[in-house]
C-alpha cells in the first residue's frame, strides 16, 4: 500500500495529465509544456496544504495521534521497547523513527518523543523516560545520547492487539516496511491527552482531561446512544489539566463541547496564608497549563521593580520535585486579595485557553462536540474488537481443522504408520495419506510433522482435550460477531480495566460561577449528590464527597479530615446537596448565600479556599452558622445567640440575599449569633447551652419578625454559660449531644416537658471533667449517620445507632477517642431521609 505523501503526488501528475492540453503536449512528445503559473500554484499549494493537514500536523479522531506519534510508539512496540523491558538510548529510538518511518528531522522526532515523556505536558504520558527531559521552568532536554526511555503501561493500551489485524497499514516512505494507519487505541486518547497543531488555514486545540471521567463518558455514548451532551457534561465536566489549576468561564467550556470550539480561562490554585510575622503570603501551588513558571516570575518582578503592583516585598520560588510552590510576602499593611487580583490581570497566573476540536476523520479534516468525537471513538473500538474477533476465530478453526486431522490420525494409527512405511518420500506418503482419509493438505503436513511422542495415551488425551476447547471457542467467537450487544460490552468492559487501573481523581479544579446561559446552567453540568460541607477557624471552606470519610464503629480514633495550618482547625460542618443553596450566617448577625457547588471540591487534606475571596466579610466577621435549602418558601427560620435570644423569621424574607451580605438579625451589644434551624410554626424547639442545661418550649406561640428585630429572650443564662446549639424535636427521634472530649449520647425527648421560653432549663447532659463542655445538639434518628470532626482535623463517621441511649443526666459512651490536646469542635448529622 502506498502511504500519503506518495498518493497525492501520484493524484497530481495524473490530474495534470488528464488536462487536454498537456494530454495533447505529452501525445506530441513535446518536454517542455506550458502551463499557467495561477494553475500550477493553486494545484500545487493545495497538495502541499492537504499533505500538512492530514499527514502531520492534526491528530485521528480515533487514536488522538499525529503521524509522528503513531510512528514512535509502533516502532518502540516493534522493538520490544516496552514497560517491562530495560530502557534505552534515544538515540536509539529516534534513529529507528527516522530510518524506517518518519523521514524528517531527528530534532522533531525527538522533540515529539520528550512531550510524551512529560508530566506537565501530557495528563497520562505515554513513554516512560530516564534522565533530564526537561522542566516546568522551560529548561531544555538533555541531548538523546544521555536519554533513555521505554513504552509506558498506559501506552501498550493503545498498541493492544495491533498483531491481530484490528488495523489497516501502509507501506513507508521507502514501501520497505509496514506502517499503521491508526493504532487500535484501548483508551480514548485524543481527549484524555489533547493536542495541539497548526496546519494550513486551520488549527487544532484540543485541551487534556480526565482519563475515568472520559471512559464513563465513553461507555454512557456506548449504552445509551441519545445521551445528550449536558448529561454528558455532568460525567466528564470539563478538562484535566497535568498542572492543576482552576477554570473559570462556563460559557466558553459549553460552546466549547457543543460547537467545537470555545475560550476558557485556567487560574493557578493560590491560597493567602500568614506568615511569622504576621504578614500575609500569597502561596501558588498550581500554575496554568503550558505556562513557563521562570517566565511567569519574571513577569512579576518586573511588575514589582516598575512599580505597576505595590505591595510586595519579596518573591520565593519554594518548588521541588514534590510540587510547584510560589510564595508572595506581601508589605506590612498591603492588601493581599487586591494584590492577587492584580497578579491575575497582569501576569500568566491567569491566562486564556482558546478550544479548538479539530480532528482527521476519513482522511478529512472536522470540527467535533464532544459527542461526535466519543461516538467516533466508539465506532472504531467496536471495528477493533469486530476483526479482532475474526481473526481469533479464523485462528481458532485453523486450529480445530488441524486437531482433527491429528485426530483421524490417532484413530487410525497403525493404517497411518503403515501408508507412511511404504511410501518411497514424503510426496508420495502427503499424497496417499490424503487420498486414504480425506485429509486436507494442511492436516496431512500437521500429520506427517507429528513427533511420535504424541502417540502416548496421555498425548492423546490432550490433543482431544484441546479439540473441544477451541470447538467451544469458536462458538463463542461467532455468538459475539453475531450479536453486536456482546461487541458492546467487550468494548466497556476492556474500558473499565484500563480506568480502574490507570485512572486517577481529577487535579483541575472547575469553577461555574461565570455559568448565565439560557440553555444551560450549572446545575445541568453537575450531578446533584450530597457532600460535605467544612468551614475552618480562619474562614476557609470546602467541599468534600460524603464517601471520603469511611464509616466506623464508636470509639475509633477517626482519619485526617483536613488540614491543619497555623493552629486552624474546623469550625462547621454540614451535610447539603450540591444543588443546594447555602446560607451562611455570620456572628454579627449577617446573612450570606451562594450555591454549594460553587464551593470549591477538595481533597480532606486540603484547606480549602478563603470566604474572604468569596463574600463581603467586614472586620472582625466571622460565620458562626451555616443552612443549607433548596428553595426560598413560606418555611421558617429560628435564630439564637450566645445570650440566648431568639427569633422567628420566614425564609423569604432572604430573597434578596446575595455574596455581598444583608442584615438578618438585629443585635444587642456584646451579643452574636450562634445557630440557626428551619422550623414549622406548631414544632417544638429544643436549646442546650455549653454547661448542659436545656429548655423546650414550643414555636406556636412565637410570631414572626422582620429581619432587622433583635427577637426575644429564649432562655436565662447564669454568667459563665453560653448557647451551644438549637434543634429541632422531631417524631420518631432522640436528642443527640456530643461534649468536648469526644463523649456523646442518646436521650429521649419524653425526658423533657415542654415548657415557656424565659427559664433556666434543666439538665440534658452532666457536665465534667471527664467528658468537657457540651459542643452542641442534634435531633437524629436511627438510621443517621454522624460525621464528627475535631480540632486537629481528624473526622469518624459513625451510624447513630450505635450511641447508646440513656438518661439525661448521663455522661454518655465515647465516641471518638481524642488525643490530650485535641477536643471536639462540630459534628453534622448524614440524614437516610435527606439521601
Amino acid at each position: 500500500m502506498e502511504n500519503q505523501e506518495d498518493q497525492e503526488q501520484k493524484s497530481l501528475i495524473l490530474n495534470l495529465a488528464a488536462r487536454p492540453d498537456i494530454a495533447g503536449a505529452l501525445k506530441n512528445g513535446v518536454r517542455v509544456i506550458p502551463v499557467e503559473i495561477e494553475d500550477q500554484m493553486k494545484e500545487a499549494y493545495l497538495g502541499y496544504a492537504m499533505s500538512v493537514i492530514v499527514g502531520r500536523a492534526l491528530p485521528d479522531v480515533r487514536d488522538g495521534l499525529k503521524p509522528v506519534h503513531r510512528r514512535i510508539l509502533h516502532a518502540m512496540n516493534e522493538r520490544a521497547w516496552r514497560s517491562d523491558r530495560p530502557y534505552v538510548k534515544c538515540a536509539k529510538i529516534v534513529g529507528e523513527v527516522i530510518g524506517n518511518y518518519h523521514p524528517h528531522g531527528d530534532t522533531a522526532v525527538y522533540d515529539t518523543l520528550v512531550r510524551m515523556v512529560q508530566t506537565f505536558s501530557l495528563r497520562v504520558p505515554l513513554i516512560d523516560g530516564q534522565g533530564n527531559f526537561g522542566s516546568i521552568d522551560g529548561d531544555e532536554p538533555a541531548a538523546y545520547r544521555y536519554t533513555e526511555a521505554r513504552l509506558n503501561k498506559i501506552a501498550e493500551e493503545l498498541l493492544r492487539d495491533i498483531d491481530k489485524e484490528t488495523v489497516n497499514y501502509s507501506t513507508n516512505f521507502d514501501d520497505t516496511k509496514l506502517q499503521p494507519d491508526v493504532l487500535p487505541a484501548n483508551f480514548p486518547n485524543l481527549l484524555v491527552n489533547g493536542s495541539t497543531g497548526i496546519a494550513v488555514g486551520m488549527a487544532t486545540n484540543i485541551p487534556p482531561h480526565n482519563l475515568h471521567e472520559t471512559i464513563e463518558a465513553v461507555i454512557t455514548v456506548i449504552r445509551n446512544p441519545d445521551v445528550t451532551i449536558p448529561e454528558l457534561l455532568k460525567i466528564m465536566p470539563g478538562p484535566d489539566f497535568p498542572t492543576g489549576g482552576t477554570i473559570i468561564g462556563g460559557e466558553g467550556l459549553i460552546s466549547a463541547y457543543t460547537k467545537g470550539k470555545g475560550s476558557i480561562r485556567i487560574r493557578s490554585k493560590v491560597e493567602i496564608e500568614e506568615n511569622a510575622k504576621g504578614r500575609e503570603v500569597i502561596v501558588v501551588t498550581e500554575i496554568p497549563y503550558q505556562v513557563n513558571k521562570r517566565v511567569l516570575l519574571e513577569k512579576i518582578g518586573e511588575l514589582v521593580n516598575d512599580k505597576i503592583i505595590e505591595g510586595i516585598s519579596e518573591i520565593m520560588d519554594l518548588s521541588d520535585r514534590t510540587g510547584i510552590r510560589i510564595e508572595i510576602v506581601t508589605k506590612k499593611d498591603a492588601n493581599a486579595q487586591v494584590i492577587l487580583n492584580q497578579l491575575f490581570k497582569l501576569t500568566q497566573l491567569q491566562v486564556s485557553y482558546g478550544i479548538t476540536m479539530l480532528a482527521i476523520i476519513d482522511n478529512k479534516p472536522k470540527i467535533f462536540n464532544l459527542k461526535e468525537i466519543l461516538v467516533s471513538y466508539s465506532i472504531h473500538r467496536n471495528e477493533v474488537i469486530v476483526r479482532r474477533t475474526q481473526y481469533d476465530l479464523d485462528k481458532a478453526e485453523k486450529r480445530a481443522h488441524i486437531l482433527e486431522g491429528l485426530r483421524i490420525a490417532l484413530d487410525n494409527i497403525d493404517e497411518v504408520i503403515r501408508i507412511i512405511r511404504a511410501s518411497k518420500n514424503p510426496a508420495e506418503a502427503k499424497e496417499k495419506l490424503m487420498a486414504t482419509f480425506t485429509l486436507s493438505e494442511l492436516q496431512t503436513d500437521a500429520i506427517l510433522e507429528m513427533r511420535l511422542q504424541r502417540l502416548t495415551s496421555l498425548e492423546v488425551q490432550k490433543i482431544i482435550d484441546e479439540l473441544e476447547q477451541v470447538r467451544a471457542l469458536i462458538l463463542d467467537l461467532k455468538d459475539i460477531l453475531a450479536k453486536p450487544e456482546r461487541v458492546k460490552d467487550i468494548v466497556c468492559t476492556e474500558l473499565k480495566e484500563v480506568m480502574d487501573k490507570h485512572g486517577a481523581k481529577r487535579l483541575t479544579e472547575i469553577s461555574l460561577e461565570s455559568i448565565e446561559s439560557s440553555t444551560f446552567n450549572a446545575e445541568d453540568l453537575i450531578s446533584d449528590e450530597e457532600v460535605i460541607v467544612q468551614l475552618s477557624e480562619d474562614m476557609f471552606i470546602k467541599r468534600l464527597p460524603v464517601d471520603t470519610f469511611r464509616k466506623q464503629k464508636r470509639g475509633g480514633k477517626g482519619i485526617q479530615g483536613s488540614s491543619v495550618k497555623r493552629d486552624d482547625f474546623i469550625k462547621k460542618v454540614v451535610t447539603a446537596m450540591t444543588h443546594d443553596n447555602l446560607m451562611l450566617f455570620s456572628n454579627k448577625g449577617r446573612a450570606f448565600n451562594m450555591k454549594v457547588y460553587e464551593i470549591p471540591i477538595a481533597s480532606k487534606e486540603a484547606r480549602g479556599k478563603s470566604l474572604k475571596a468569596v463574600i463581603n466579610l467586614g472586620e472582625d466577621e466571622v460565620i458562626t452558622s451555616l443552612y443549607q435549602y433548596r428553595e426560598l418558601d413560606d418555611s421558617a427560620l429560628l435564630m439564637v445567640t450566645r445570650q440566648g435570644f431568639m427569633k422567628k423569621i420566614l425564609l423569604n424574607e432572604f430573597s434578596n440575599t446575595k455574596k455581598s451580605g444583608i442584615i438578618a438579625l438585629g443585635l444587642r451589644d456584646g451579643d452574636t449569633l450562634i445557630d440557626v434551624v428551619s422550623t414549622k410554626s406548631n414544632e417544638d424547639v429544643f436549646i442546650g447551652t455549653r454547661n448542659g442545661l436545656a429548655i423546650r418550649m414550643n414555636l406556636s406561640e412565637l410570631r414572626s419578625q422582620g429581619r432587622t428585630a433583635q427577637g426575644v429572650t429564649g432562655m436565662r443564662l447564669s454568667e459563665d454559660d453560653i448557647i451551644a446549639g438549637v434543634t429541632i424535636v422531631k417524631p420518631d427521634s432522640s436528642l443527640f449531644v456530643l461534649s468536648e472530649y469526644g463523649y456523646g449520647k442518646r436521650t429521649s425527648y419524653d425526658e423533657f416537658s415542654t415548657k415557656g421560653r424565659g427559664g433556666k432549663g434543666m439538665t440534658y447532659v452532666k457536665v465534667g471533667e471527664k467528658n468537657g463542655k457540651s459542643v452542641g445538639i442534634a435531633t437524629v434518628s436511627e438510621n443517621d449517620e454522624i460525621l464528627v470532626i475535631t480540632q486537629s482535623g481528624m473526622a469518624i463517621r459513625t451510624p447513630a445507632k450505635d450511641v447508646s441511649i440513656i438518661g439525661r443526666t448521663a455522661v454518655g459512651v465515647k465516641v471518638v477517642d481524642t488525643k490530650d490536646d485535641d477536643g471536639v469542635i462540630d459534628f453534622a448529622v448524614i440524614s437516610d431521609n435527606e439521601e
